[in-house]
């Protein structure tokens, strides 16, 4: 007869903390999932009848992301599906096994799609050279095709308030362009909608409620160990700006929503030559601005026309 092990007791302090614990994650959770609920409202991103594919890489943002629309599609006014989609790159070293045995736990339909990536871009990208830019555009070509066949008319990924702020830094110091990530993207061809329900959500909140959760993190060792990367530069210079100016952060998101055309200096998003005296701002009643298009790389084409000297910073 086997004798149990005795139980032990808590102390005080230890159920203080526990019930500290437990109060900071729903307060994390309830910031994040009235984030997530404005960001949708605001940019249309979910519409009655839905299917959305959520883009599960291991990481803490995606596996946040899944956890508050899970949260928000059991009280949601609109009816959506969800179906977790994970990219399994065939990266050395991946533990296959620990996403399939999350995702059954919690009970949500999900694919593992398996497309060998790493080999290609270790192929193409010379030694020393980061690899995020050709990485990035084969998974988005992969899940986007993926997408496609399982009849997702939405794909949701984790990018969240920094990446944002990062991305717009990146492409004014290194591209020559003003421009971020969308909340919501169509891709070029017309074929994807993209969006980004955590576009509200401070990067640090996400950190803190996924400890909390305690999700079974996943690192990228394909790329997680380069040195010098523009994006960790970046990364750095907003988070010292956060510690020494608090709200600058807040202040310069806010500003990408409230864009002035007038007050830039793109003559084609734009009529700058067409304005007259004699008119509020010098507009012309009727008169039209020209707006330029966006390019956007075909993502079947990425190793094709991939150049490690010139890449679209948006994908780093």
């Amino acid at each position: 007869m086997t004798s149990e092990a005795p139980k032990t007791e808590l102390t005080e302090a230890e159920i203080a903390e526990q019930k500290k614990q437990k109060t900071r994650m729903n307060k994390l959770q309830k910031r994040l999932r009235r984030e997530m609920g404005k960001a949708i409202q605001d940019f249309n991103m979910i519409e009655e009848g839905d299917k959305v594919m959520v883009c599960l890489s291991g990481g803490k943002d995606s596996y946040a992301m899944l956890d508050i629309l899970m949260n928000l599609q059991r009280s949601a006014p609109v009816n959506f599906e969800l179906v977790v989609v994970n990219l399994d790159q065939k990266q050395p070293g991946f533990p296959e096994h620990v996403l399939p045995e999350y995702l059954e736990s919690i009970d949500v339909p999900f694919h593992i799609l398996e497309r060998d990536t790493y080999s290609v871009v270790k192929e193409v990208v010379p030694e020393g050279k980061t690899t995020c830019a050709l990485c990035s555009r084969l998974r988005r070509g992969s899940l986007y095709g993926f997408a496609e066949e399982i009849g997702a008319n939405k794909i949701a990924l984790g990018h969240h308030r920094d990446d944002i702020l990062e991305t717009l830094f990146l492409n004014m110091f290194y591209g020559g362009k003003l421009k971020s990530m969308p909340p919501k993207l169509v891709s070029d061809d017309g074929k994807n909608m993209v969006i980004r329900p955590l576009a509200y959500s401070r990067e640090k909140d996400i950190a803190a409620f996924a400890e909390l959760r305690g999700f079974p993190i996943i690192p990228c060792n394909l790329c997680g160990s380069q040195e010098n990367l523009q994006r960790q530069v970046i990364k750095e210079m907003l988070q010292d700006w956060d510690r020494r100016f608090p709200g600058r952060i807040e202040t310069m998101f806010r500003s990408m929503q409230h864009v002035v055309p007038s007050h830039l200096a793109d003559t084609e998003l734009f009529d700058f030559k067409g304005l007259q005296h004699g008119y509020p701002h010098g507009i012309v009643p009727g008169s039209d601005s020209a707006v330029r298009p966006e390019v956007v790389a075909d993502p079947a084409e990425a190793v094709q026309s991939f150049n490690p000297q010139k890449i679209d910073v948006l994908s780093v």
